[in-house]
């Protein structure tokens, strides 16, 4: 029997479906191969230092794939940086006024050190670019990052004028937070050599540390410390 135009037309959508659905899934893996591989040339040699041809050897791609998904180093660049602040943001994301401290502040940091432990290049990539002046992200930091931190520390402000916490410098208190979590990520190597680690930082030393920031942080607020995880 033979295929109507319909028929004909709809097996044609699916095909091109199909089809979109592979170069989707290509184009995906692609990029956050290029990602991966960037945040780790990036890590090593800075932006100066760091070649599309590099991160293309790192990702094992083409050095022409850098060029068609992200332009220019200088666009990569960007994308890793504002890849890892969106993830150390999104952890505090749902902050809100009735929220518990202790528990809110204890996950914000769990989060945070999670990433120092999955993610310590591009948490390296990020204190290069801090540590140069942020030539490349200064207004991202003065205006984004800055309106990110009076609206999470007016939420603090409001729990120590609710007598939840004990009063401390609320913006100040972010700082630290961000200081002590990516400390483990940025100066891995210091604290490898200290606590005699050769092959890196182990699952448990970052566990301990979690513990004992969450413990300093909240004995400053004036809150008890949960249990620790194990």
């Amino acid at each position: 029997m033979p295929k109507t135009n319909l028929c004909r037309v709809m097996e044609e959508s699916v095909d091109q479906a199909v089809e979109g659905n592979a170069q989707g899934r290509i184009r995906k893996a692609n990029i956050e191969r290029i990602m991966k591989a960037a945040e780790k040339v990036f890590a090593s040699s800075g932006f100066r230092g760091s070649t599309t041809a590099a991160i293309a050897a790192e990702a094992n791609l083409p050095k022409a794939n850098i060029h068609y998904y992200f332009g220019t180093k200088e666009k990569l660049y960007r994308a890793v940086l504002d890849d890892i602040v969106d993830l150390w943001l999104s952890s505090f994301k749902g902050l809100g006024e009735n929220d518990d401290p202790a528990a809110t502040l204890s996950e914000y940091i769990r989060g945070k050190m999670e990433l120092s432990q999955r993610r310590p290049e591009a948490s390296r990539v990020f204190a290069n670019e801090i540590i140069r002046g942020a030539p490349r992200i200064n207004s991202y930091l003065s205006t984004e990052l800055k309106d990110w931190v009076e609206e999470k520390s007016a939420i603090l402000d409001k729990w120590i004028e609710q007598g939840r916490m004990a009063s401390v410098d609320s913006k100040r208190l972010i700082f630290h937070i961000w200081i002590m979590t990516q400390t483990w990520a940025d100066f891995e190597a210091q604290w490898s050599a200290i606590l005699g680690r050769k092959n890196g930082l182990e699952p448990l030393d970052f566990d301990m540390a979690t513990n004992a920031i969450i413990t300093t942080v909240l004995r400053t607020c004036g809150l008890v410390p949960l249990p620790p995880r194990h």
